[in-house]
C-alpha cells in the first residue's frame, strides 16, 4: 500500500525534506527505446505501477519520513563484527576459482580457440592469416580496436614465421591481460564513511538484485555491517528477492510497497544507516529503459536526495552488465554514464554467454574499473576481477 499524507506539513519538516520533482510533464519527455533487455515483469505491470505513482504523487509539502517497511536483520548489523554471514549454501571446496572461471568462460573460449586452431595449423603468419584472426576477434566481441591492436603487435613480432595455435593463444592472452589489467581494481570500502553508500544501477535483468546479495555476503564475511535498500520499487519481485537476501546474509532491509517513491526510500535508508553506524549501504534501483527519460529523472533524483544526507554520497556507483548482451553492453554503459556518475562495472552471467570477450572491448573503450565478475548463480560465484586469470581462461589456457 502506498501511504499518503493528508494533513498540512509541519514547519519542522522543511528542514529535512528532500525535493520532489514535478511529474506532471513526464509525458512530454522523449521516449527513447534502446535495444537492451528488460526484466521479466510485463509491460502492463510496469505501466500500471507508474500510472499509479503519478496519479497519487505527493504534493511538495510531503516529507519522506512517512512509515517504511523495514525487515530487521536476524541479528544486529550495526557495529558488529561477523565472521561469516548467514548463508544456506556451503562454500565451494572441490573446485578452485580459476577452474570455475575457466569452466564458466568455456562458451566464449571455445569460439576463440576453435577459430584460432582452424587458422593456424602449420602455417606462416601472413596477411591472410592476420586478417582472419582480426575478424575472429571482432566476432568474439573483443571489439575492432582491440582486434586491430593485438594483430598488429603479433605481426610486428612474428610476421613471416611459422606459428602454432598454442603460441597464438598464449600471445593473445598476454596482450589481453595488458589491456584489461589497468581496469582490474578491487572494490574498496572507505572505513571513514558510515555508511559507505553503494548505488547499483543497470537494466532490469542484468542481475542487480542478486549482485547486491552476493556483495552483502562478501562484506559480512569481512566483518562489516551491511544494510540493503530495495529501491527498485516498481517490481514487487525485486523487493521480495532483496528481502530474501537480507534473511540469508543477516542484513536489515529497507523496503516499501510496490510503486512507492524510490528517492524517498533511499533518503530514509541513508539516514537510518547513518544513525546506526552501518559500514555499507547497498541501494538497488530500477532499470526500466523502455522509458529512458523517466528512468534518468528518477536516478538523478535519487542521487540528489542522497546528497541531502551526505554530500559525498553515493560513494560508489556500480553498473551491472549482462555478458550475454554482447555489444549492447556498450550502449548500456553510455546510457547510464549519462544518467549518473558510474565509476565501476560488474559483469554478470559470463557462464551463460559466448560473448565474454566484450569485457575486453569495454575496458578498451571506457576505461572504467571492473570490480567483479560473475560466473554462476551461487552466492560464491561473484569474485574480484583478476585480469591475468580472465585472459588465460578466455583463451582456454591453464594457470601457471
Amino acid at each position: 500500500m502506498i501511504l499518503r499524507w493528508f494533513g498540512r506539513k509541519k514547519p519542522e519538516d522543511d528542514a529535512r525534506k528532500p525535493e520532489t520533482p514535478d511529474r506532471s510533464d513526464q509525458s512530454a519527455l522523449p521516449q527513447a527505446a534502446p535495444a537492451v533487455a528488460d526484466d521479466a515483469a510485463t509491460t502492463a505491470e510496469v505501466a500500471a505501477s507508474e500510472a499509479k505513482v503519478v496519479s497519487e504523487a505527493e504534493p511538495t509539502s510531503v516529507a519522506f519520513s512517512h512509515p517504511i517497511d523495514t525487515v530487521p536483520a536476524p541479528q544486529p548489523t550495526a557495529n558488529v563484527a561477523v565472521a561469516e554471514p548467514i548463508i544456506d549454501e556451503p562454500p565451494p571446496t572441490k573446485k578452485g576459482w580459476f577452474f570455475r572461471l575457466k569452466e564458466g568462460l568455456a562458451k566464449s573460449s571455445s569460439k576463440l580457440t576453435e577459430g584460432i586452431s582452424g587458422i593456424f595449423t602449420k602455417r606462416k603468419l601472413d596477411d591472410a592469416a592476420l586478417e582472419e584472426l582480426e575478424e575472429l576477434l571482432i566476432t568474439a566481441d573483443l571489439g575492432p580496436t582491440t582486434a586491430a591492436k593485438v594483430t598488429a603487435e603479433l605481426a610486428r613480432t612474428r610476421f613471416g614465421k611459422e606459428v602454432t595455435a598454442e603460441e597464438v593463444k598464449g600471445f593473445l592472452a598476454a596482450e589481453i591481460a595488458k589491456t584489461i589489467s589497468p581496469i582490474a581494481q578491487p572494490l574498496v570500502i572507505d572505513p571513514a564513511r558510515k555508511p559507505h553508500v553503494i548505488l547499483l544501477v543497470g537494466v532490469n535483468g542484468t542481475g542487480k538484485t542478486t549482485t547486491i546479495g552476493k556483495l552483502a555476503r562478501q562484506f559480512r564475511a569481512e566483518g562489516k555491517s551491511v544494510m540493503l535498500a530495495a529501491g527498485d520499487t516498481f517490481r514487487a519481485a525485486a523487493v521480495s528477492q532483496l528481502k530474501i537476501w537480507g534473511e540469508r546474509t543477516g542484513c536489515e532491509v529497507i523496503a516499501r510497497d510496490t510503486g512507492a517513491d524510490a528517492a524517498g526510500l533511499a533518503f530514509d535508508a541513508v539516514e537510518r544507516a547513518r544513525a546506526q553506524g552501518v559500514d555499507v549501504l547497498l541501494i538497488d534501483t530500477a532499470g526500466r529503459l523502455q522509458n529512458k527519460a523517466g528512468l534518468m529523472d528518477e536516478l538523478r533524483k535519487i542521487v540528489r536526495v542522497i546528497k541531502k544526507v551526505d554530500e559525498s554520497a553515493p560513494h560508489t556507483t556500480l553498473l551491472t552488465l549482462d555478458a550475454t548482451t554482447g555489444q549492447n553492453a556498450h550502449s548500456q554503459v553510455e546510457i547510464f554514464r549519462d544518467m549518473v556518475n558510474v565509476n565501476g562495472l560488474i559483469l554478470t552471467k559470463l557462464d551463460g554467454s559466448a560473448r565474454g570477450g566484450v569485457l575486453v572491448a569495454l575496458a578498451e573503450k571506457f576505461k572504467l574499473p571492473v570490480h567483479a565478475i560473475g560466473v554462476g548463480e551461487g552466492v560464491y560465484d561473484l569474485r574480484p576481477f583478476d585480469a591475468d586469470a580472465f585472459a588465460k581462461s578466455l583463451m582456454g589456457l591453464n594457470a601457471d
